[in-house]
């Protein structure tokens, strides 16, 4: 029995469907036997009619109880088998002896019992059979030689002999080696079971989002946590990522992606985009793919994303994976610990720090008064310059806890633009036409006057630190969405903010520049966060108005969806 507990359940059932296979045969072989015997009788001694006639009659009876004993019975299998073999050698050798001119064609029908042995029984007890089968050919041959009647040669039946263990072995052996190959697949079939569950588990629990789609961007399966980033409900997919508008930033970024590795690149990994999804804000119309996506939002994300590539056998069935990593919440984390370690500082920096650092100042404007040699005029004016940086750093410190009540009231945007930039170009002497306004809308939004300006104030001086200074190389419009929901973006000709650099744009003492203090996006995104609005540095797939149709980069201030909307419908508003 070591043969068949060898074996695993899934050889075991191909095992009993062959069995059942083999149980089906016998019955049609009997039908035709019993049809034989009706067209040709001749062949069959009168004597020895009523013998082969029962026997067939026999056989048949048997072969339906083995039929129900394979569907019904699934236990010891061997024994079945061995029945069955001794049962189809008994009854094949009955009808030889009965027969007189048609034994050489009956001899044809050993090979159905011993090529089930050899499929279905160990490999000895197929060898045994086909000795039983010879040892039956040869003695009947020598029987019938001492009798000296005309029977089969003895020559003949031992040929027949050696054809049958001919037949035995290769037949074992080519089913033994399916067996193996059944068994293998088997082992693999587990393994990858297995493997497949641990899998799930993973994907299931990874905080990183993880998306497959095909090279079209169709979203075929993802994670709880993709699901979570992206909105998607339960069971959300079969529509692309570019017929969803709140989904536009993750399509545009995959769509470059595919254009930096190229289509031979087999599992490309380029650079890390980032980009941010935001609430979506529909007006109740929607298309087809707004309507497959059927998750909500309430805050915007700024995701990390990451592709890769699934080596597939052609493209038709080409997969892709996306990873996806919510870095709002580590960007919160990197904030929340220097703003921990800077709340400790602010309850005494006024008189530690702003009173020596006054000194400092005053007496470097007396040595000025005195002092008139170049070098030591540049050594004041370093002095001066550092000093005048570490005072702006204070105020922007003292600034952070001054959490003042925005003012409410609606706030028109085309005067107050307008004013804005008449008072910029002044301060800052640059000419009339390098800011240019846009569309300015029509719509107030809830924006307290005096945070927004200092909002604009310190994203102009940056755009204009890096814009080339040529006509209209600082842009400055407003963007409607359908639902009345409206973006002001602050953009600039300038090289733009790489991907590494966008990560920590944000962060409180995060800077580029050797004057800055690092403190004026973060305090310029918190005063919008006190007005219900939002502050992100965003990578738009659009007409920048450069003359250019890019991933170009931008400021993007989304304001609160005005009062009269405020009971509409919130889906989420794309943006790249």
């Amino acid at each position: 029995m070591s043969f068949w507990s060898a074996l695993s359940a899934e050889s075991r059932d191909t095992f009993w469907r062959s069995l059942q296979a083999l149980t089906a045969t016998r019955i049609v072989i009997s039908l035709v036997l019993l049809a034989y015997l009706a067209f040709d009788q001749k062949d069959v001694a009168s004597a020895s009619y009523h013998l082969y006639t029962e026997t067939c009659m026999a056989y048949l009876v048997l072969a339906g109880a083995f039929v129900l004993a394979s569907v019904y019975v699934r236990n010891h299998f061997l024994m079945q088998v061995v029945l069955q073999i001794a049962v189809d050698i008994a009854v094949i050798s009955v009808l030889y002896m009965a027969a007189e001119a048609s034994r050489g064609s009956l001899v044809i029908l050993y090979l159905f019992p011993l090529a089930g042995a050899a499929i279905l029984a160990p490999r000895l007890l197929a060898l045994f059979s086909a000795a039983l089968v010879t040892l039956f050919l040869l003695t009947d041959s020598l029987y019938q030689v001492f009798l000296g009647e005309s029977g089969m040669p003895l020559t003949q039946a031992g040929l027949y002999g050696a054809a049958f263990f001919a037949i035995v072995m290769v037949v074992s052996r080519l089913a033994a080696r399916l067996i193996r190959q059944e068994e293998l697949a088997a082992r693999h079939g587990a393994d990858l079971k297995i493997q497949q569950a641990i899998n799930q588990i993973i994907i299931a629990d990874v905080d990183d989002g993880i998306l497959v789609v095909d090279r079209d961007g169709h979203i075929f399966a993802g994670n709880p946590a993709a699901q979570h980033m992206l909105g998607l409900a339960n069971g959300d997919s079969g529509f692309a990522l570019s017929e969803v508008p709140a989904l536009e930033p993750v399509a545009h970024a995959f769509s470059e992606w595919q254009q930096q590795v190229g289509p031979a690149t087999v599992a490309g990994v380029a650079r890390a985009a980032f980009v941010t999804v935001k609430p979506y804000r529909d007006s109740g119309g929607g298309d087809a793919g707004t309507a497959a996506w059927s998750g909500r939002r309430d805050l915007a994300a700024h995701l990390k994303l990451r592709f890769a590539r699934v080596d597939t056998v052609d493209e038709a069935s080409e997969r892709c994976v996306i990873f996806l990593q919510d870095v709002t919440a580590i960007e919160n984390q990197a904030q929340e610990l220097k703003l921990a370690s800077m709340g400790r500082l602010t309850a005494s920096i006024a008189h530690e720090v702003r009173n020596p650092l006054s000194a400092i100042g005053h007496a470097t404007a007396l040595l000025a008064e005195d002092l008139h040699e170049p070098g030591q005029a540049r050594l004041l004016k370093i002095v001066g310059d550092n000093v005048a940086r570490v005072n702006r750093m204070v105020e922007d410190i003292l600034q952070l806890s001054r959490k003042v009540q925005p003012n409410g009231d609606p706030l028109l945007l085309g005067p107050f633009l307008n004013d804005l930039k008449a008072e910029f170009d002044e301060t800052q002497g640059v000419a009339d036409d390098i800011v240019w306004l846009g569309n300015t809308g029509a719509v107030p939004v809830r924006f307290d006057a005096l945070h927004l300006r200092e909002v604009l104030i310190n994203l102009l001086t940056n755009a204009l630190r890096y814009a080339s200074g040529g006509v209209g190389s600082i842009r400055v419009y407003v963007v409607t969405d359908s639902a009345g929901g409206m973006e002001l973006h602050v953009q600039d000709d300038g090289p733009g903010i790489t991907p590494d650099v966008r990560a920590h744009l944000f962060e409180p003492f995060y800077t580029t520049s050797s004057k800055g203090t690092g403190l004026g996006l973060y305090l310029a995104r918190e005063l919008c966060l006190n007005n219900a609005a939002m502050l992100d540095y965003e990578y738009r797939f659009d007409a920048s108005g450069f003359g250019v149709r890019a991933a170009t980069g931008r400021f993007v201030i989304s304001f609160a969806p005005p009062l009269g909307a405020r009971g509409a419908t919130s889906n989420r508003k794309a943006t790249t």
